[in-house]
């Protein structure tokens, strides 16, 4: 399965952005290298780099490695959501209120992975159980539609976005 399946009625335009840089990209395969990827990435940041802020108000590489935890836990949930039931409409998420009330920087790097990876690893097997038809199930989600597989897909862009970020403005 590719995001050229995708049609652009399954998720909202925002998510474009993420989407196009997973195209091509099985969902299963994208889920355990993108794990692999993330892990080393984030393994790879010097130590005085996990809490510096390039601006005040950014976050920083820890806040951001919880954001995307966070992200992923959401949009795994309205994935969960609209493969078990019919309809489901589901409020949006305010990431800066998540972010602020999570203390990633209290926390060590290791220990942000550590949950990175088992948040991972549960959606991976989660992925599996989908079949072909549960894969192009709808919901709502912060009032616009979203489809099982587009939440996998903006699940993968999300994370190389922010990955992106760091890379070129932290490192």
């Amino acid at each position: 399965m590719s995001t050229d399946q995708l049609a652009t009625s399954e998720y909202n335009a925002y998510y474009k952005r993420y989407i196009d840089q997973v195209q091509d990209v099985p969902i299963l395969e994208g889920l355990q290298n993108g794990m692999e990827a993330t892990t080393s990435f984030f393994m790879a940041i010097p130590g005085e780099k996990q809490e510096y802020r390039y601006e005040d108000s950014k976050w920083t590489p820890k806040e951001i490695l919880l954001h995307i935890i966070d992200t992923e836990r959401v949009f795994a949930y309205r994935a969960l959501q609209f493969a078990r039931s019919e309809g489901a409409v589901l409020i949006g998420f305010d990431q800066d209120e998540f972010a602020g009330n999570a203390d990633a920087n209290g926390r060590s790097m290791e220990q942000l992975l550590d949950e990175y990876t088992a948040v991972r690893l549960a959606n991976l097997h989660f992925a599996k159980s989908c079949s072909k038809e549960v894969w192009v199930r709808m919901g709502e989600a912060s009032g616009s539609p979203l489809s099982v597989r587009a939440a996998f897909y903006i699940i993968l862009g999300h994370e190389i976005h922010h990955c992106k970020v760091i890379q070129e403005r932290y490192l």
